[in-house]
């Protein structure tokens, strides 16, 4: 792998770049990082990716910085942290900060208003993209517990409405509870 420097200086600028032209939230930025992460620098495999943005997901904050500090770590341990939530955390802070001084001129200007209308579409697609992206993945694997899993989060979400908190937790169990028992009949 490339010397540590040049690993910070491009995570820094990757996530600099990244969190400064993402739209929609945390997931949409989900699917940015696997396409510089995995498919451009290939600095991370992309079952790895899941497992990151697994945990990113499952851990409290926003989903973007907890994506970054799961990569920052993989790639450089801590100064890798620290470069990732440095650069994950600059544009959304100047852009919010220009904002709140401006919020008077923006709260009632219709063009702004109709941008953000159809900047929510393309976040949708976007979103939409990675929901597919990492289920095509789980199914092409042909794991029919995962496959199950995956499933049975689905319809909780949607169709019974359970909490997502709920969801994860509960599907981090199964995962745990699989692990185990697949290594304990390894060990017979």
């Amino acid at each position: 792998m490339e010397n540590k420097k040049k690993i910070l200086i491009k995570l820094f600028i990757s996530t600099l770049y990244l969190s400064a032209f993402t739209f929609g939230g945390g997931y949409v930025i989900v699917t940015l990082m696997k396409k510089k992460f995995v498919d451009e620098y290939h600095w991370i495999e992309e079952n790895e990716m899941l497992d990151l943005v697994a945990i990113a997901q499952s851990a409290p904050g926003p989903i973007a910085v907890n994506g970054a500090i799961v990569v920052g770590y993989k790639l450089a341990g801590m100064a890798g942290v620290i470069t990732a939530i440095i650069g994950t955390i600059i544009p959304p802070f100047l852009i919010i900060s220009l904002i709140s001084i401006c919020y008077n001129a923006f709260r009632d200007n219709f063009i702004i208003s109709q941008m953000l209308s159809g900047m929510q579409a393309g976040v949708g697609a976007v979103i939409a993209s990675v929901t597919y992206e990492m289920g095509a993945e789980i199914i092409h694997k042909k794991n029919t517990v995962s496959t199950c899993i995956m499933a049975a989060a689905f319809l909780a979400s949607c169709i019974f409405h359970i909490n997502v908190i709920i969801i994860v937790i509960a599907c981090g169990l199964i995962g745990a509870l699989r692990t185990f028992v697949v290594e304990r009949r390894m060990k017979k």
